[in-house]
């Protein structure tokens, strides 16, 4: 990948200044540190946000600037698991309003969150409300939900540390990938507890749970049939779809 974006910590002071006309749009990643199986790293969402922040801001040609990634989501629901390490949702939250208000005082109005992390989500939903009537407009996107539709098959469970995760990661950092350490965890309802079972309904009454009550290595779906190309198109199909929506908004 060409890179033909300015990275904020890249930048001197001057320059950042300059960008603020230029750059008008910041770009900010944020992931998690989280397990994803035996085979997979821990910073995987950190590592597939930045992926598509990078190849983002790329195709908007100069017009936004990408700042350093958070590393740290809200992940209480993988904390059964070794290395995992969590923000409570008002940390998180109260970190991203202070990072906006850095940039906001510098002269920045438009920002753009990629989340690499779906336990992200609630909390950046909760966090767009507050500025609906603020001066900034602040967007946010996850990575793999806007290219759901590209998403075939899988097993009848899958996600987390799944096919699609397992794919991407190949394609981006392959050397984050323990190909012979790969395994399958639930892929099917009947491998899930019935906790586990009421979480993923998408209608009805909501449910959170521990990724322990989904499978013993907080696994979902068969991480074995990821392949490089699979993760080619996820990613870069979904840089185009939000790169569309940022040229949209930075147009607005």
């Amino acid at each position: 990948m060409t890179k033909k974006f300015r990275k904020l910590g890249d930048l001197t002071t001057d320059e950042a200044a300059a960008a603020v006309r230029q750059s008008p749009l910041v770009i900010i990643p944020v992931g998690a540190q989280e397990q994803h199986g035996g085979g997979m790293a821990m910073s995987t969402d950190t590592v597939r946000a930045v992926g598509v922040a990078e190849r983002v801001a790329e195709r908007l040609a100069g017009r936004a600037v990408l700042a350093p990634a958070v590393p740290y989501g809200v992940s209480p629901h993988h904390m059964s698991f070794a290395g995992t390490m969590t923000l409570s949702p008002a940390t998180f939250m109260h970190v991203l309003r202070d990072l906006v208000a850095s940039l906001h005082d510098h002269g920045w109005r438009q920002f753009l969150v990629i989340t690499g992390h779906g336990g992200n989500n609630a909390a950046l939903s909760v966090l767009a409300q507050e500025y609906v009537r603020s001066e900034l407009t602040f967007a946010w996107t996850p990575v793999t939900s806007v290219v759901a539709d590209l998403i075939t098959g899988v097993s009848e469970v899958h996600g987390h540390a799944g096919e699609a995760e397992t794919a991407q990661m190949l394609y981006l950092a392959p050397d984050l990938v323990q190909a012979d350490r790969l395994e399958p965890g639930a892929t099917t309802l009947d491998d899930l507890t019935t906790t586990a079972r009421l979480s993923r309904q998408s209608r009805g009454p909501r449910l959170s749970v521990g990724f322990d009550a989904y499978h013993k290595r907080g696994v979902l779906g068969d991480p074995r049939r990821a392949t490089a190309e699979d993760g080619r198109l996820l990613v870069e199909t979904a840089a185009d779809r939000i790169a569309t929506f940022a040229d949209e908004l930075l147009s607005a």
